[in-house]
């Protein structure tokens, strides 16, 4: 059994092995997204806010930036919790799905400050590649499948390290002096094992992203049938109205979300539809929990709400995948430990290989053929 274990661990490795290292190495700069963005682009999210100036109104910026790109349509705009923050529109041309263009606006000025299509942004570019290999739909098949090899992976993994009584001190620290063979094999084997509940966990809930019975079983167990399609209510717009109704719903989120976070206002699909608003709690250490509220476009009066504590326990957990997946459940914790496991899961299809590489060049040991003895007459 534990033979047909290692023949099965060694072939999902290296079938699945190129995809793991790039899947585990753009999902280590993911980890740190909101951190690293702020780091080097400063300028998309902050300005040099003038000393007792106001800020304008945000229908006043979405005219500015209506008037330089009058080909476009709004899809959402975010706003960030800081005073002296920019405030980001994203617009789209045409039905066109996923091509938008990122307008980044100085709110004290007017001016804008940057432009990119968001396709082309560094971390899209890596999160594109982390979930579809840049490949799109066949990308995320690849994708999948090999997350899948990887979690069978990580199974076989343990029962072949599970040592023997004898052998557990061995098995449970790295002998950094030893031959490069046996090094390697303790970086395959011993750290393989410190990080296989974190990467099993990791893989299992990049699998509700791949699949949707996956999702479905998650809604299941939680809520005892599978996830229900959000509707956005139906809201008439409003035309030909003066009042800043962007404002007035921004006014009317913080004032009903009393905390911390990021505001992004999302225009519906459907014009028959409410625009949808939602507010990450930045207060909370555990990131990506969002609440929504919907209002009339053109008059921003309020039309009702989806809060993350009214949700199915269902869809509180769905909600949850994302921070357990990418660390960001308890913090910088669990974000430096996803990150340093990430990093650690990248090198084991190297080690593997090498191990299996140095196992196939091994030469035979050859059997050593005795004379036939002398006989005598």
């Amino acid at each position: 059994m534990k033979r047909l274990i290692g023949w099965l661990h060694l072939w999902l490795g290296l079938s699945s092995g190129l995809v793991v290292i790039v899947v585990a190495l753009s999902g280590s700069l993911l980890v740190f997204e909101d951190e690293l963005e702020h780091l080097f682009q400063p300028s998309l999210f902050s300005v040099n806010a003038p000393v007792g100036a106001e800020r304008m109104s945000l229908d006043a910026l979405a005219a500015i930036v209506h008037d330089q790109y009058p080909d476009y349509k709004p899809n959402n705009i975010e706003i960030q919790p800081v005073a002296n923050s920019t405030v980001t529109f994203y617009l789209k041309k045409g039905k066109a799905k996923g091509q938008l263009l990122m307008v980044v606006t100085d709110p004290y000025t007017g001016k804008i400050t940057h432009t990119a299509d968001q396709d082309k942004r560094f971390f899209v570019v890596v999160k594109n590649l982390h979930r579809y290999l840049c490949m799109g739909e066949t990308g995320k098949m690849i994708t999948g499948i090999s997350c899948s090899m990887f979690a069978l992976i990580i199974i076989s993994g343990l029962i072949l390290w599970w040592p023997k009584k004898n052998t557990r001190k061995q098995r449970m620290k790295v002998k950094w002096n030893a031959s490069f063979k046996r090094l390697n094999w303790d970086l395959h084997a011993v750290f393989g094992f410190y990080i296989h509940v974190v990467i099993f966990i990791t893989a299992l809930t990049g699998l509700i992203w791949s699949y949707k019975w996956v999702n479905n079983l998650l809604f299941y167990a939680f809520d005892g049938k599978p996830q229900a399609k959000v509707e956005v209510p139906e809201s008439k717009p409003v035309k030909g109205n003066e009042i800043a109704w962007l404002d007035k719903i921004v006014a009317a989120t913080n004032q009903r979300l009393t905390y911390n976070g990021i505001v992004n206002i999302r225009f519906p699909e459907k014009k028959e539809q409410a625009i949808s608003v939602g507010k990450e709690n930045t207060d909370r250490i555990t990131t990506h929990i969002v609440d929504v509220l919907y209002f009339q476009s053109g008059s921003g009066a309020f039309v009702g709400d989806k809060l993350f504590a009214n949700d199915t326990k269902g869809t509180q957990a769905r909600r949850l995948v994302y921070p357990i997946h990418t660390g960001g459940l308890l913090g910088w914790p669990t974000k430096i430990l996803a990150f340093i496991c990430a990093l650690i899961a990248a090198s084991l299809p190297v080690t593997g290989f090498l191990i299996w590489w140095g196992k196939k060049q091994k030469k035979p040991v050859a059997k050593k053929h005795s004379s036939p003895k002398a006989t005598t007459a």
